[in-house]
């Protein structure tokens, strides 16, 4: 059945380009300047056509269906590499969950040793605070002993240049002989 289509197809054709050439030999000049040699150039063409299209009437649909096989086959790997995509994107995306998951345990544990180190830090300033106003207060009693001891000193050193210059503007001569013998009594009573 194939065989008769692709005959009356080359029949139409021939019929076609027999009819060009009656009207090409008629000598009637076309518009457009067709030419008895132009009729047998169309004859020619179409001889060369048919040609090809016996030649190439098996190869052509065989490389044509080779060549839609071939798609196909690309379009099955292709659809399988998808598949296989996808698998590979939801198990990274499990694992991208699970990763996220593990970064907040991980920052959660940080915060909290974070916090511990922070009252770690601020019991050991309470100590340190302490011990410093302990210190603190005793370097004020020292200083406030000092102090004392030092004003003592100069109270007693200035009475004592205080009663050494009323001795020496009120004694006289003979308080002086007196107190001399006074002096050599209890030396010689002791």
């Amino acid at each position: 059945m194939g065989s008769l289509k692709t005959t009356a197809g080359l029949a139409r054709v021939a019929s076609v380009v027999a009819f060009a050439l009656l009207v090409a030999g008629s000598g009637t000049a076309w518009a457009s300047g067709f030419t008895a040699t132009d009729g047998f150039r169309v004859m020619n063409f179409v001889v060369l056509a048919g040609a090809l299209f016996l030649l190439l009437r098996k190869a052509v649909p065989r490389a044509l269906n080779s060549r839609i096989k071939g798609i196909q086959e690309q379009l099955s790997d292709l659809e399988a590499k998808k598949a296989a995509a996808e698998t590979r994107l939801a198990e990274c995306t499990q694992k991208l969950g699970a990763l996220e998951q593990e970064a907040a345990r991980i920052m959660a544990d940080y915060v909290r040793q974070g916090q511990d180190a922070k009252a770690r830090i601020l019991k050991e300033a309470e100590v340190s605070a302490e011990k410093v106003q302990l210190q603190a207060r005793r370097n004020i009693e020292h200083e406030f002993q000092q102090a004392k001891a030092q004003l003592q000193r100069d109270i007693f050193e200035s009475s004592l240049a205080r009663a050494e210059d009323l001795l020496r503007k009120n004694i006289t001569a003979q308080d002086q002989q007196q107190l001399v013998e006074d002096y050599l009594q209890k030396v010689v009573r002791s």
